[in-house]
Parts: structure tokens; sequence; C-alpha cells
């Protein structure tokens, strides 16, 4: 029998299904483990075995750079004590205009079980964010106040610099220009410079949690 193609929709509903089956589960795999790559990727590598036995879709490789290429979706797997992980910077716009793709963020907690020689890993949040979104909150309020004060060129020109975007005096006009002629929306994450973006988590926790914004959505 044919398996349907995994779209958008069928990812946010296999989220809570999946996470609350794995809730139930104990993980001799990962008791002792304290390394939070090697849950994510352990969990990662449960969730597309999960997904694989119910639909057809294209897995993501270091070439695409993002889990679920043909739903343009990455799947980040991050702990309550320290929700974030790092991503590939590909260009400053990304803190603006969104990483280009939209996040699908599993927040757990573990614990080990010394008895049963098993860790539990409970997971308290599954949390979509579309692409629009997923830029940097400080930036992108920033923006949008000097566009509301009727800021001009030099004034997001002069933000930008302040904001210690890795862009040079050419890259940040440019920015300021396409910024006056498509103001960017609010972002909900975090996003520190670094040779890789390091996204924090505990905004969209949030805006998700108070369940307001379509676009940032607690699917579980």
């Amino acid at each position: 029998m044919k398996k349907p193609v995994l779209s958008v929709d069928d990812l946010k509903r296999e989220v809570r299904s999946y996470l609350s089956k794995a809730n139930k589960h104990s993980f001799k795999e990962l008791f002792g483990t304290t390394d939070g790559k090697a849950i994510g990727t352990y969990v990662e590598q449960e969730f597309r075995k999960y997904l694989g036995e119910r639909y057809s879709f294209q897995w993501g490789n270091s070439a695409s750079g993002i889990d679920f290429p043909s739903i343009s979706t990455d799947l980040k797997v991050t702990s309550i004590t320290q929700p974030q992980s790092s991503c590939p910077y590909k260009s400053a716009n990304q803190k603006v205009y969104g990483l280009g793709y939209n996040l699908i963020v599993f927040v757990y907690k573990k614990k080990d079980d010394s008895k049963t020689k098993t860790a539990k890993i409970h997971f308290l949040h599954g949390i979509f964010i579309d692409n629009q979104k997923t830029s940097d909150f400080q930036t992108t309020s920033g923006i949008n106040g000097i566009i509301g004060r009727n800021g001009n060129a030099d004034d997001i020109i002069a933000f930008l610099e302040e904001r210690n975007l890795p862009l040079d005096e050419i890259g940040r006009k440019r920015l300021a220009e396409e910024i006056l002629n498509k103001t960017p929306m609010v972002g909900v994450l975090t996003i520190s410079n670094a040779l890789q973006w390091r996204l924090q988590y505990t905004r969209a926790i949030e805006v998700a949690g108070k369940g307001e914004q379509d676009d940032v959505k607690k699917v579980f």
C-alpha cells in the first residue's frame, strides 16, 4: 500500500501522537547520557522511524541542511534546562527575515532511574514555528520601532551596526533598503552571532503557550 506524502499539517499531528506515546516509554539506550547532542540525535532518529512507517518523505542531508526539505522544516530537540540549539549560518538577513524554513522544536526533561537503569525523556513541549517567525526578536522589534517612528535608511543602518550584525557597510545599506521596502515580522527566537547561529527558544515556548498565534503553535 502506497504511503501518503508527508505535509506540514501531517507533521504537526504526528508530533502530538509521537510525543504522547514517547512519554510513556523508558529508554535503556539513554541511561546515564548527559550529552544533549546524543540525546537529540537519538530522538530525531526514533521520530524519523516513526514517520517512515506512516508517510513518504524526503529526509534531509548535509547538502539540504534541514531534516524535512520537501516541506521546508527542520527538527530541533532541546532540554528545558537550556532550550537552545545551533543552526547553519547563511546570511545576516536570517536575523531579520527568518531562517528560510519552519522549525519543529521538541523540549524535554530527562531523568534517569537507577533501579531499572533506564532514562525517562519527558517531552514538555512540541512547538511549530513558521518560517516568517524564525527571526531574532530584539532585532525585528527594534526595526519595527524605528519604522513606526518614521525612521529612515540612516536610522536603520545605525541600528544594524549597533546590533553587530555580521555585515560590511555595503551590506548594511542594502539590507536597510530592503527593510524599508518590506517591514519584517517580529520574530520569536533569540539568535546569537557565531560561526553558526545559536538559537534560543524560551520566548517561543512562552508565545506558543499563550496560544494566540497560529504561526507559533504548541502542537503538544
